[in-house]
């Protein structure tokens, strides 16, 4: 006899409440979340669905109801034919050691044979898959580093896959005549084709891990910060805020094109001495010209550095000779300005409340011009001088801010 569904016409037993309120607990802490915030976020997605059935939340529910209960019906049903082979099969094994004696071993091994399934990770990926993927390494997923068996892989997280699977841009690829990308129309769809992923071993579902859990030596203090260790989960879910790891690589035609080019790189370089004459005085010029600009930027370094000794007595601060020599700019840029004076830190916190105030004031001026621009005819209102803050550091009068409200995703590096 069927089990009854919890909220039915049995009710659930205070076992089966307090477990359920455990797995919802748990649940909600893997995403971060306290249980009320959990089970709003199911109304929500639960109304949702059923709006998009044209179904009121009551009605959603019904059917939800009624198809587990035919699930749980035929599970039982599957159980008890499941027990029904079995003994069918324990008793046709006693028949045949007792008729056959040593020969029935073989048609049990036949037996465990047909139980077993063993899976096969050689076999093709789903071209329906492939395509998927292919669409997705093209698009900008916000893909971050990880290791996953001490190898560097991409990471990323399943509600950027399903915003570009329901994105324009698929649209336009899908509707091409030769493109096996699936149709997509609603958040089920999108869904339906980013499972394809993990069902061909092109992108598998993981989470954080340590490395060092079970060692006995102690953890290393310092830690590549971003850079995460995963594991491969079991259960491969499509909750947005999982994380997904790509093990599909796309065509590694760059690959072998740039490992043959050192191979013929290698090659030249080991058959210099058969060269013609002329290329070989030709490398012997180009090295003898590289060896006199490193000479020359040996010597200016050492210029500078004498010079600024010099200064920093004669004329305090001190004076640099291309102060941008070494910082991480370009090759120009590191010759520009031809000089200037080493700088302390009250004048670069000067330097950055300036740098600081000049990029607010940018986008101030970016977001009310953007607010007139989308609403034309709304009414504005003066804001005294007393509440705008002014911009540190500088006499201008109050900075307009802008009072739209914004939604800003948080960084990855804070969800560790």
């Amino acid at each position: 006899m069927a089990a009854p569904f919890p909220g039915g016409p049995g009710g659930p037993s205070p076992q089966q409440i307090a477990a359920m309120q455990q797995q919802m607990a748990a649940e909600a802490a893997k995403h971060g979340m306290t249980p009320e915030e959990f089970a709003n976020m199911q109304r929500q997605q639960l109304a949702a669905d059923a709006a998009k059935l044209g179904l009121t939340p009551e009605q959603y529910i019904g059917q939800l109801r009624a198809r587990a209960i035919q699930q749980a019906q035929q599970r039982q049903q599957q159980q008890q034919q499941g027990q029904q082979q079995q003994g069918q099969q324990q008793q046709g094994q006693q028949q045949g050691q007792q008729q056959g004696g040593p020969q029935g071993g073989p048609p049990q091994q036949q037996q465990q044979q047909q139980h077993h399934v063993p899976v096969n990770s050689n076999a093709p990926p789903n071209p329906k898959a492939v395509a998927v993927a292919k669409f997705l390494r093209s698009q900008n997923l916000k893909t971050r580093t990880c290791i996953l068996d001490g190898r560097r892989r991409e990471l990323f997280k399943v509600k950027r896959a399903i915003r570009a699977l329901q994105s324009p841009a698929y649209t336009k690829a899908q509707k091409k005549s030769n493109s096996l990308l699936p149709p997509v129309t609603d958040l089920a769809t999108a869904e339906n084709a980013f499972k394809l992923l993990p069902l061909s071993l092109l992108a598998l579902r993981v989470t954080k891990s340590d490395p060092h859990a079970g060692h006995n030596h102690a953890k290393p203090q310092k830690r590549v910060k971003g850079l995460w260790t995963v594991r491969i989960e079991q259960h491969q879910e499509t909750s947005p805020m999982m994380h997904y790891v790509w093990l599909y690589e796309g065509p590694q035609w760059k690959q072998k094109a740039m490992a043959g080019g050192v191979l013929v790189a290698i090659m030249a370089v080991v058959m210099f001495p058969l060269w013609p004459i002329v290329l070989r005085q030709g490398v012997w010029y180009l090295s003898v010209g590289m060896m006199g600009l490193l000479g020359l930027f040996f010597a200016m370094s050492i210029f500078r550095l004498i010079l600024f000794c010099v200064t920093v007595f004669a004329a305090p601060p001190g004076l640099w000779l291309f102060p941008n020599l070494f910082e991480d700019v370009g090759f120009i840029d590191s010759f520009k300005p031809l000089w200037g004076w080493q700088e302390n830190k009250k004048m670069k916190s000067k330097a950055k409340k300036a740098e600081k105030a000049a990029k607010a004031a940018k986008v101030a001026e970016k977001s009310e011009k953007a607010a007139q621009t989308s609403a034309p005819t709304a009414t504005s209102t003066a804001i005294p001088a007393s509440l705008t803050p002014s911009a540190p550091g500088s006499g201008a009068g109050p900075i307009k801010r802008d009072l739209a409200p914004r939604v800003e995703e948080v960084d990855e590096d804070d969800e560790e």
